[in-house]
Parts: structure tokens; sequence; C-alpha cells
């Protein structure tokens, strides 16, 4: 006898004299009748879910549930303590967050207890003023004081085998005490919380000329210090005064 190519229904051959057709009718219909009635048991049924956006998921081998549709701006989110593995959740977030924002008062000002849990640091230093017209801005890592630091003028970018001949960054040129400045700072240390690399930052920026006011000096620096341990803060101060004005908004990058 012949079968069919999927489920391997008996049917006739083609050159067979059928004897009893009604028998041969009723077998083929009580294949018919028992494979859709299993493959019927094994589906899904549609009722499972009710609402739009809900999805099926598994809670064990050969098992399905309904996971409801998240709130608005949710993701699907891997979660093995959930029944069906899986949940809706907020994003990651990324980009910046602010971890602190500093106003820049006195000798110095210190960023501590920085956590280690980001990328990068990017620091947006404003309107940063010294006492001192002329005094340049200075920054120190994890109170540092050592001479293990580096600062090179963009133009001179291509330097080699410079030292490292002093105890801190500078992060902006001589300014004035004027109290219509409006300087702009932006500092950047990627992978800071490394403990097997040298640190790196560059910085640019423009604030008021320190003698004349209605001029700005426009700048740029990148840095060098030949320390491996993670930075965990950052110490802003000026040269020989103190600073008169100014806000440090600190940033984790992810």
């Amino acid at each position: 006898m012949a079968t069919t190519t999927n489920y391997g229904w008996t049917t006739p051959d083609d050159t067979a004299l059928v004897k009893d057709g009604a028998a041969a009718i009723r077998t083929l219909g009580t294949s018919i009748d028992t494979t859709t009635f299993n493959n019927a048991s094994a589906a899904i049924a549609k009722t499972i879910v009710d609402a739009k956006g809900d999805i099926i998921a598994a809670t064990a081998a050969d098992t399905v549930s309904r996971l409801a549709v998240g709130a608005n701006d949710t993701v699907l989110t891997a979660d093995s303590s959930q029944a069906t593995g899986l949940k809706w959740a907020a994003p990651t977030s990324g980009g910046m967050t602010l971890i602190s924002t500093t106003t820049l008062t006195g000798a110095s000002v210190t960023l501590s207890s920085i956590p280690a849990t980001y990328n990068d640091l990017v620091l947006i230093i404003q309107n940063v003023r010294p006492v001192v017209d002329g005094d340049p801005i200075y920054m120190r890592i994890n109170t540092d004081t050592g001479t293990r630091y580096r600062s090179t003028q963009y133009l001179d970018i291509n330097q080699t085998n410079v030292s490292f001949n002093v105890s801190r960054w500078t992060i902006a040129p001589g300014g004035n005490d004027n109290t219509t400045g409006t300087g702009l700072i932006e500092f950047e240390i990627p992978n800071y919380a490394n403990t097997t690399t040298w640190k790196t930052a560059r910085s640019f920026g423009v604030n008021v000329n320190d003698t004349t006011t209605a001029n700005q000096n426009i700048f740029g620096f990148v840095h060098g210090f030949n320390q491996i341990g993670a930075i965990s803060s950052l110490t802003i101060f000026a040269d020989t005064g103190n600073l008169t004005a100014g806000t440090v908004l600190l940033y984790g990058v992810k």
C-alpha cells in the first residue's frame, strides 16, 4: 500500500483494485482525524495571549506561558530569576551621567570618591577664575604631588621622548579675575579606572585674557600621568592664589 509523503497515511496504490472503498476511506479518515487531533493538542492556543504586545515564552522544557506586555519604552531583558527567564525593564542608561556639581573656591577643591563604574570621565569647568590675574589652573590625580605629570599643548602634540617633569596637569592658562568672565573648559579622562596603564587626558577651552578682558585665551592640552592606579579623586587649584569662582560638573561616561 502507498503512504502519504508527510504523515504516512495509508492509501491505495495507483494500480490497486479497491475491493472495499468504504473501509479504505474510513481508514484514511481515521488517520487524518488522529493526526489532526494530536497536532491540535500540541499547538499553542491563541487564547494564551490577552493584550496587544503580549508574548509567549518558555517556563520549562515543552512548557509555555504568557509574558504580559511591558510599560512604554521598556525593553525585553533576560532575567533568570523570572518564571519565563525574561522581564520588561528600563533600558540600561548610557551616555553621560552627572556624578557631582562642585563650586570652585579657596586654595583648592578636591572631587573625591569618584566611582569606578564608568568608562571615562568628563569635567565641564565653567567660569573658573583665579584671584591672581594670569594664574594658570592646575589639576592633580589622587592628591599625588610627585613630578609624574606632563601637559603638552596641541601644537606640540607630536613631541616624543618628553619627561614627566611637573607635579600637576595644566588645564587652563592664566585667566583674569573678571566678574563677567564666561570661560568654559572641557576635560576628558578615558579609561580612568583601569589599573594597568598610565593615565592620559585632553582638555580644551576658552577663558578671559589676563591682561585684556575684552580678549580671550583659546587653548588645548594633551596630558600624561605615569602612574597606573585607578583615578578616585581630582584636585583643582590655581598657581599661587585662591580660586575666586567657577563650577565643575563631573560626568561619568558609559
